[in-house]
C-alpha cells in the first residue's frame, strides 16, 4: 500500500526500525492489550517504516491495509487548519469576540459554585471570549470526561461529548450558552469541547456543515479520499471494532465495526472528536503539516500560518503543568506548551524523552496518535483502537523506539 523508501537514504538504521513490530507484538497486540495497530513513519513526507498487525476486530478478519479509524480527538488538527484557512481570507481574524459569530455567547458568566442538587450560584460576567482562546483551549469550557466538579456533571447530563445523534450545532451552542464558564478566557488551560464551537464557527463563516467544508478545503486537495464523519454502508466491512481497556486483562469489545452507529447519519459534526479516517489519509495530512502547509504540489494553509500554530500561546511561555486544570488530556504536560489546535514542545529536556524543540503533535482517545518534527521532517501517524489513550505508555514507547532508529540527525 505504502511506497517505502530505503531507510539508510533517509536517515534511518533498518536494524533499529525491525525492532518495532516485534516490540508492539509482544506488548501488546499478542496479549490483546491493543487488538491492532498500524504504524507508518516518514521523513520529508516520504515513508520509511510500516507496521500492520492484529485483526479488525472479534472474530473478524486480519487487518485491512485501508481500515478505518475512529481517529477521536486527531479531528482537532483538522478543524483547527480549516479555521486558520478562513483567517487567511481575513473572513475573521483570531483576536476578534467570538460573540462576532456566535452571540449566544454574549451573556457567559464564572462558575461561583452550586450545581448538582442546587442550581448554581450566581456568577460575574466572564471576560470576553477571542477565537483564539478557543484554539489554544483557553476559553474556559471544559468536557464531561474531565469528571472533577459540577460543570463536568452538567455536560455529561447534556451528552456534550457525544453529540453526534441529539443534537445539531446550533442547539449545541445555545445549551453550552447557558452553563458557566470554569474561568475568565485567557488565563488557565482546560482540554474541553473548545474545538467543537471552533468547528461550528467554520460553519457558520463558510455556510457549509463541517463535513463538507473538510471534504472541499482540505480532503480532496490532499487526496484523503477515505476520511469524513461516520461513514457509509458500503464502507461498514472497514471500520474496525473499537475497545475498552481492563487492568490486567485483554481489551474488551466496546463497539462493533460493522454495527457501529457510526453507519448512521449524524445530526452533528464534532469538530473535536467525530472524524473516521484510514492511516493513509492522516499520513497525507501530516506530510502536508511537514511541508509546512503543502503537499504534492498543493498548499493548505501557508508557511507563516503553520508556523504560528506550532508556537506556544501560552502566557508568558508557560508550559502546561503551570497552566492546565485538565484531568485528562492527550498530551504530556512537562516541557510541552500549546500552540493553535497542536501541543508543541518547548523544553525537549523536560519531556524526559527523545524530542526536538518545535516538535508537535496531538493524539485520540482511542489510542491514536501522531507527532511532526519540523526540524527532523519526522513524522509518525499511529492507529489502534482502545480508549482510553492513557490506558499505555504506547506513544512514549513509540517516539523511543523511532528516535532510536534514527542515524542521521539535523540537529
Amino acid at each position: 500500500m505504502f511506497d517505502l523508501h530505503d531507510p539508510a537514504s533517509l536517515g534511518f538504521d533498518a536494524d533499529r526500525l525491525s525492532r518495532i513490530a516485534p516490540f508492539l507484538t509482544e506488548a501488546y497486540v499478542g496479549p490483546g492489550k491493543l487488538p491492532m495497530v498500524q504504524l507508518l513513519v516518514a521523513r520529508d513526507g516520504k515513508p520509511v517504516h510500516h507496521v500492520n498487525l492484529g485483526t479488525m476486530g472479534e472474530g473478524r478478519e486480519g487487518l485491512r491495509e485501508d481500515a478505518l479509524f475512529r481517529i477521536a480527538s486527531m479531528t482537532k488538527p483538522v478543524t483547527s487548519i480549516a479555521f486558520m484557512q478562513l483567517v487567511e481570507q481575513c473572513k475573521v481574524a483570531l483576536e476578534d469576540p467570538v460573540t462576532k459569530v456566535f452571540p449566544e455567547f454574549a451573556d457567559l458568566t464564572i462558575y461561583a459554585g452550586g450545581g448538582g442538587s442546587i442550581p448554581f450560584m450566581p456568577g460575574r460576567k466572564a471576560a470576553p471570549m477571542r477565537f483564539v482562546d478557543l484554539l489554544t483551549h483557553m476559553s474556559g469550557f471544559t468536557y464531561g470526561l474531565q469528571n472533577r466538579n459540577n460543570i463536568d456533571a452538567l455536560y455529561r447530563e447534556h451528552n456534550f461529548d457525544f453529540a453526534r445523534r441529539h443534537l445539531d450545532s446550533d442547539e449545541f451552542v445555545d445549551r453550552l450558552s447557558k452553563l458557566p464558564l470554569e474561568f475568565d478566557p485567557g488565563t488557565r488551560w482546560n482540554y474541553s469541547v473548545s474545538t467543537d464551537v471552533l468547528g461550528i464557527a467554520v460553519e457558520r463563516i463558510s455556510g457549509q456543515r463541517l463535513g463538507d467544508y473538510f471534504a472541499q478545503h482540505i480532503f480532496a486537495p490532499l487526496g484523503m479520499v477515505d476520511t469524513a464523519f461516520g461513514t457509509t454502508e458500503d464502507n461498514h466491512a472497514r471500520l474496525v471494532d473499537a475497545y475498552q481497556y481492563q487492568p490486567g486483562a485483554a481489551a474488551k469489545l466496546l463497539d462493533a465495526g460493522p454495527t457501529s452507529g457510526l453507519i448512521k447519519p449524524g445530526r452533528f459534526d464534532s469538530g473535536g472528536g467525530g472524524l473516521v479516517g484510514t492511516l493513509a489519509d492522516y499520513h497525507r495530512f501530516a506530510a502536508m503539516l511537514v511541508g509546512r502547509g503543502a503537499s504534492g504540489g498543493v498548499r493548505i494553509v501557508s508557511p507563516k500560518t503553520l508556523d504560528l500554530m506550532t508556537a506556544n500561546h501560552l502566557p508568558g511561555g508557560a508550559d502546561l503543568t503551570q497552566l492546565s486544570q485538565s484531568m485528562f488530556s492527550e498530551s504530556q504536560n512537562a516541557g510541552v506548551g500549546f500552540g493553535l489546535g497542536f501541543a508543541c514542545v518547548i523544553d525537549p529536556a523536560k519531556t524526559l524523552m527523545p524530542a526536538s524543540k518545535g516538535e508537535f503533535y496531538w493524539g485520540g482517545a482511542y489510542s491514536t496518535a501522531f507527532f511532526v518534527d519540523p526540524l527532523e521532517g519526522i513524522t509518525m501517524v499511529f492507529m489502534t483502537q482502545v480508549y482510553p489513550s492513557s490506558a499505555y505508555p504506547i506513544r512514549r514507547q513509540l517516539k523511543t523506539l523511532i528516535y532510536s532508529a534514527l542515524s542521521e540527525s539535523r540537529a
